[in-house]
């Protein structure tokens, strides 16, 4: 009797996990990227059955290095499903999503931070240790969260989300490198129809005498000396835009990045070489080894950048 009811019970068993209604008790998307919908603000992720779903409506990811912590809320919302069968991305992003795969169990984060700490992504010529910015990192992770299910709750001190990366468009720096001098500031400037380098130089450094070979006049780039300014702009920039007691507001300025201060002998600095040139002057005008920065993002322009050229006469 006793080896009757045991084979009973083994059976009821077994059909109770056959049944289908399963349900999970821990969740880990660790190893899977991070996916958008081109339609929405939905992050996700997708492993076989199972989606993690991050609704960012209200979040801004900034184009710069920074740091952020937001509360999981009803337009920040963190939600995991399980499914009867593989997904696809139409499952979670159609405005309309499909009858199958159905959703066998669900959590909702209830409570919870969001921390986003974005970082800028870059490609660096070794030629000549320049940099570009191709995009920014935004890592993405919930802390203290807790998770609302069928039986109960899930607490996790801090959940990994993953890397959401939005990709930008490098700065063009097409210039001409036919430089031009305000005639009162002595301002220096290339531009072409959308961008604009800006160089506040020191009026010691451009001089109508020419320089002995090799050795050039050098300055070190600072916020009240050779200041030096990138602009991009939305709108077309013409030679009207320089030389005023202002600049103008149009074209609006898109980007700004100003050189960090340089340290002698080491970076930032600007070198010009003077030769003589039909009845005039020709200054040639390197920037070695600058660093431009926009709040906590910046990039190289390199060892050597071959600002321009400038023409003078006595």
């Amino acid at each position: 009797m006793k080896k009757i009811l045991s084979l009973l019970v083994f059976t009821l068993v077994l059909n109770s996990c056959d049944d289908g209604d399963l349900t999970q008790e821990n969740i880990s998307f660790d190893a899977v990227e991070v996916q958008k919908c081109t339609t929405n603000q939905l992050l996700y992720k997708l492993k076989d059955n199972e989606s993690l779903i991050f609704e960012a409506t209200k979040i801004v990811f900034p184009t710069e290095t920074s740091s952020q912590t937001l509360l999981i809320s009803d337009t920040n919302r963190l939600i995991y499903r399980l499914y009867n069968d593989k997904l696809t991305s139409s499952t979670i992003c159609e405005l309309i999503p499909p009858a199958t795969p159905i959703v066998t169990d669900q959590w909702t984060a209830t409570g919870g931070q969001i921390v986003i700490n974005s970082t800028a992504k870059k490609i660096v010529n070794t030629t000549d240790n320049s940099s570009k910015i191709t995009g920014y990192n935004h890592n993405i992770t919930f802390r203290n969260v807790t998770f609302s299910k069928a039986n109960g709750k899930q607490v996790y001190e801090t959940f990994p989300f993953g890397d959401y990366v939005i990709s930008a468009t490098a700065l063009p720096l097409a210039f001409t490198k036919v430089l031009k001098q305000c005639s009162s500031s002595k301002q220096v400037y290339d531009k072409n129809s959308s961008e604009a380098l800006i160089l506040d130089i020191d009026p010691s450094l451009i001089v109508n005498t020419a320089t002995p070979l090799n050795t050039p006049r050098i300055g070190l780039i600072s916020d009240t000396k050779n200041k030096l300014t990138y602009r991009l702009f939305s709108g077309l920039l013409t030679d009207d835009y320089f030389c005023n007691n202002a600049f103008p507001a149009n074209p609006p300025v898109l980007e700004e990045w100003i050189a960090v201060a340089g340290v002698a002998n080491t970076s930032g600095s600007i070198e010009v070489t003077t030769t003589v040139f039909g009845n005039g002057f020709k200054h040639t005008l390197v920037i070695k080894k600058a660093k431009l920065k926009k709040g906590n993002s910046d990039f190289l322009l390199g060892d050597n950048f071959i600002y321009g050229e400038l023409l003078t006469t006595n």
